[in-house]
């Protein structure tokens, strides 16, 4: 379920950010180009995700 929501959440933004930048731009958007954009940013996150530790080390050497 995590990956469909990451993908939900990833195309729903790459999408947006498509819109605003093309709006800016002065061109018309490419919701194809989101699209393979936004699998590309639930890959990288996916990634980022299993690099990271889940959980903080416990300091073994207390200094208290």
């Amino acid at each position: 379920m995590q990956y469909i929501m990451t993908f939900f959440w990833s195309f729903l933004l790459v999408s947006m950010l498509t819109y605003v930048v093309s709006s800016i731009l002065g061109v018309d958007p490419n919701f194809g180009l989101a699209a393979i954009l936004s699998v590309a940013v639930s890959i990288l996150v996916f990634i980022i995700a299993a690099v990271l530790p889940s959980a903080p080390v416990a300091d073994t050497d207390s200094h208290h």
